[in-house]
């Protein structure tokens, strides 16, 4: 034979032992996507596709398919995003590689490339409902990270193993333990689970010490963990029941997963029972939850009668004779064509769950939804930072507050779970101030009154230095009076804003004298006239508010000259110009009876309290600010100062029961 002819031979050979040897692999690998082993097959899918001529395009394309749907099953969109596109340069001719390969990138955090592939998809099926739902997701989930909730996540390094850790629970209403379903070294048994590639999956316990640390992660010992898959366990709120997940397999035919219970002695948990939902042992039972009234058990499931993909349903197992085995769809106001899984409750009894049938960021996002009427339930993604790109699920929440933990395959690309914790920072509002006399300091005998909207009326002293604080609600309109024995009353408003998070609000009360007169400050004139300036209508609208504040005062308005000109002429136009505040009060609907104008002219100098030797040093308490005290300042501007704190306005209280007994 010539040389030739025996290279032809041979290549001949090589290549139909390439053939048969990749046949055998596509073969073996659809053995194990029958049985659901998806990792087992990408294994043999992988093995086949590098003997594959490039130029069996076809083949190729089919092999490329295959991979991609085990690897989109076992939840590794990395390297389905691989596949799916081999599939499509390889003319694989199902169009529906297109919307599995902007699942994947959606889920690798590729937007723009998810975008384009789902537009790709929808020209070839624009009535697609679960294309239309990943496009809308890819165009709004940069906002969503953009624009995160109040939500602080943190990697719980203290909860996770070597591997894939997952649905944390708290043991009923006790936060000292905690459940995971974990795939670590120390689970029981050596063989590798044919789906995930890794070991079968057991729950394991761990405990707060006494500084609140959780301690070693262990094995739950019993009859709750077997050689299968164990795990997504949820609890009745007393603790003394578990349900849990078991997921059995078999080398001939695929097994479902199924919902068993354990009940729990002392710190021992008993034997496992199944919990027989129904008949039907073609469909899955898996993730249970158990509502806050202990009546209901809350699954996912893909049996008939859904709307598509897993649905939740609840089944009853409360002590109601009559409603027993109950089984109840939750309609398609919480399911969709798509996935809903991992249900759980919330602190205020919200269902929260996993999805990819509404519009997300990628994978499984955590949604939550507040029932309002038999049938109708308002629907809300979570948001980021508890949201991500990649799968996220298994809640749960310490009892009565929106912290605790939950998992997802975030940052890992080999589709890993981890467990992360959350907390959502309080929403706390406060209202904070001081009481003290106008003019003066603190009045640490006040009382501020407070009566809101919302059914608040209250009443509470002040601190030492006249300060306090209180918490106010969200979205609630407030009235204040500030009040202490010697002087009048002075109210606030307040109108809260209906927002989260940490707010505060600052409300002074400047409690005027009874006894003494009081400055009204900023209150202006033409110069040399009694023309109020636009700028005084200010002050004297708070003494307005003043007066209808406490309607049974009577006070004389007093206006004031500094020395210079004659007595005569100072007090006619100290006169003229009380009278201009009176009358812009009567103006403003205060009866006249109420206020006398007196015009002191030069009479009456400024006595200086201690508290304005703060602002001018130079002056000290009892100072009457007369023309011989002012003149003997050597300084002119201070000579100035003294002037212009004898050029003033007052008010001082005359009568407390006006109109009191009429």
């Amino acid at each position: 034979m010539s040389r030739i002819k025996y290279s032809i031979v041979i290549l001949f050979t090589v290549v139909l032992t390439m053939a048969c040897s990749s046949e055998k692999g596509i073969k073996l690998g659809d053995r194990h996507a029958a049985i659901l082993e998806y990792s087992d097959a990408t294994r043999e899918y992988k093995k086949a596709y590098r003997k594959i001529s490039a130029k069996d395009r076809k083949l190729r394309a089919e092999v490329a398919w295959k991979m991609g749907e085990c690897y989109r099953k076992s939840n590794s969109a990395v390297f389905a995003a691989g596949a799916y596109q081999n599939a499509i340069r390889y003319n694989y001719p199902d169009s529906t590689a297109l919307l599995y390969l902007a699942d994947a990138l959606l889920e690798k955090g590729d937007y723009k490339g998810a975008q384009k592939n789902y537009e790709s998809y929808l020209e070839k099926d624009p009535d697609n409902r679960m294309a239309q739902i990943g496009l809308q997701s890819a165009k709004q989930s940069a906002e969503w990270k953009k624009n995160p909730s109040r939500y602080i996540v943190k990697r719980a390094k203290e909860l996770n193993g070597q591997r894939s850790d997952f649905c944390p629970a708290y043991v009923g209403e006790d936060t000292t333990m905690i459940i995971i379903t974990s795939t670590r070294k120390e689970a029981a048994g050596e063989d590798l689970n044919g789906v995930s590639g890794q070991k079968y999956a057991d729950m394991f316990i761990t405990k707060r010490d006494e500084k609140g640390k959780w301690l070693k992660t262990e094995r739950i010992e019993g009859e709750v963990n077997s050689e299968y898959e164990d795990g997504a366990c949820a609890f009745t709120p007393d603790g003394k029941t578990m349900y849990f997940t078991r997921c059995a397999s078999d080398e001939e035919v695929p097994r479902f997963a199924t919902i068993y219970k354990s009940s729990r002695s002392d710190a021992a948990w008993g034997n496992a029972e199944e919990v027989v939902i129904s008949n039907d042992s073609l469909s899955a039972y898996a993730h249970p939850a158990v509502s806050p009234d202990s009546e209901w058990l809350y699954f996912t499931s893909n049996m008939p009668g859904g709307m598509g993909g897993l649905d939740l349903w609840r089944i009853y197992i409360g002590n109601i004779k009559s409603k027993e085995g109950l089984l109840e769809n939750l309609g398609e106001c919480i399911n969709t064509e798509g996935d809903e899984q991992f249900p759980a409750f919330g602190p205020n009894g919200e269902l929260f769950f996993s999805s990819d049938g509404y519009p997300g960021m990628g994978g499984l996002d955590i949604f939550f939804a507040v029932q309002e009427s038999d049938s109708v339930w308002n629907i809300n993604n979570i948001g980021a930072p508890i949201n991500s790109n990649s799968d996220d699920f298994g809640i749960t929440f310490a009892p009565g507050l929106y912290r605790g933990y939950f998992s997802s395959n975030r940052g890992d690309a080999r589709g890993w779970d981890h467990i992360y914790s959350f907390f959502l920072p309080e929403t706390v509002h406060t209202l904070y101030g001081w009481i003290y006399e106008k003019d003066g300091y603190e009045l640490p005998e006040g009382v501020i009154y407070l009566v809101g909207d919302d059914g608040t009326n209250s009443s509470f002293g002040v601190m030492k230095d006249g300060s306090y604080k209180v918490r106010v609600t969200p979205g609630v309109e407030y009235v204040m009076l500030g009040t202490c024995k010697g002087y009048l009353n002075v109210m606030q408003e307040l109108q809260t804003e209906f927002v989260e998070g940490v707010h505060e609000y600052q409300r002074d009360f400047a409690l005027p004298s009874i006894t003494r007169p009081v400055l009204i400050d900023n209150i202006f004139y033409e110069f040399g006239k009694a023309t109020l300036t636009a700028e005084s209508s200010t002050s004297l609208n708070e003494l307005k508010d003043l007066l209808e504040q406490n309607p049974n005062i009577t006070i004389e308005l007093s206006a004031h000259c500094d020395f210079r000109g004659s007595a005569s002429y100072n007090e006619k136009l100290s006169q003229a110009r009380a009278e201009a505040a009176v009358n812009y009060l009567i103006s403003q609907g205060i009866e006249k009876e109420r206020m006398t104008p007196v015009g002191y002219g030069e009479a009456k100098p400024k006595v200086i309290n201690r508290k304005l030797t703060e602002k001018y040093t130079f002056l000290n308490e009892g100072d009457v600010l007369t023309e011989e005290f002012i003149n003997n300042l050597k300084d002119e501007e201070l000579q100035e100062i003294c002037n212009q704190l004898n050029r003033r306005t007052e008010f001082q209280v005359v009568r407390t029961t006006y109109k009191l007994y009429e």
